[in-house]
């Protein structure tokens, strides 16, 4: 008889400073070998897990979804406690949900959304060195929401991209939000998407970020927005970015 197997949806929080990523390799902890080392403690079974977005060393997620087939007879809930118990305390599950067997986590997704902190103020802070990135140099949030606002709609990504341009199977994507807000010393990007390149967010803080600080203009960073196919410039380091959410057409997933 044929073993029945269980679709299980996850929403995962993690602090991705100990980790080189979520995808799992061979030279280092990742959070995916994280979760499956979880399960394996749990059930005994040796599976692999399946990632919404593939966040890059550092980089952290308050609502990444993973997905895994399981012949375990333990709900959603169960799970959920079961593994949060052998996880270690950098990688949280925050909910469960037994989904359809052809919930798909990446290609059912819709839309994604992420977050980028700055500290802006002239010392830096012990506490925050791996939550956001140091800024002493003022930042004009004005400016820099002139500029966001030029990359909403479906637009030619290919400057925020990098190298790595050519290996996209479209750099054509759609911003749906892109926007810089400020409470006291803290300045905050939120933007999202339907899907974004490889790094796209990185780069786009690092371009506007010199919007903010006068080092380039509004005028060239539009012209990048248009269609220019020079390199948008630095990529914003990985510990200030957060991904808070994927977002499906019906959740928990059915």
């Amino acid at each position: 008889m044929a073993t029945h197997l269980t679709k299980l949806a996850l929403i995962v929080e993690y602090d991705g400073t100990a980790y080189r990523g979520f995808q799992a390799q061979a030279n280092g902890p990742t959070v995916q070998s994280g979760l499956e080392r979880a399960i394996h403690a749990f059930t005994g079974e040796t599976l692999r897990v399946t990632c919404a977005s593939r966040t890059d060393a550092g980089v952290h997620a308050t609502g990444q979804v993973v997905s895994f087939l399981t012949a375990s007879k333990h709900g959603p809930t169960t799970f959920r406690r079961a593994l949060n118990h052998h996880l270690p305390e950098d990688i949280v599950v925050r909910e469960a949900h037994v989904a359809l067997p052809a919930f798909h986590v990446q290609r059912d997704a819709t839309g994604r959304e992420y977050r980028y902190l700055v500290l802006n103020r002239k010392v830096p802070s012990p506490l925050l060195r791996t939550r956001a990135l140091w800024l002493a140099k003022p930042l004009d949030v004005g400016r820099m929401n002139d500029a966001a606002a030029t990359l909403l709609g479906e637009r030619d990504f290919t400057p925020f991209a990098g190298a790595w341009a050519s290996t996209e199977r479209s750099t054509l994507k759609t911003l749906t939000r892109a926007q810089w807000s400020r409470e006291g010393d803290l300045v905050r990007f939120d933007v999202a998407g339907n899907s974004f390149l490889y790094q796209q967010v990185r780069r786009i803080v690092g371009a506007l970020l010199e919007v903010g600080t006068g080092k380039t203009t509004l005028k060239a960073f539009s012209a990048l927005a248009n269609g220019d196919k020079r390199s948008a410039g630095p990529v914003a380091p990985p510990q200030g970015l957060y991904l808070t959410k994927v977002a499906y057409n019906e959740w928990p997933p059915r």
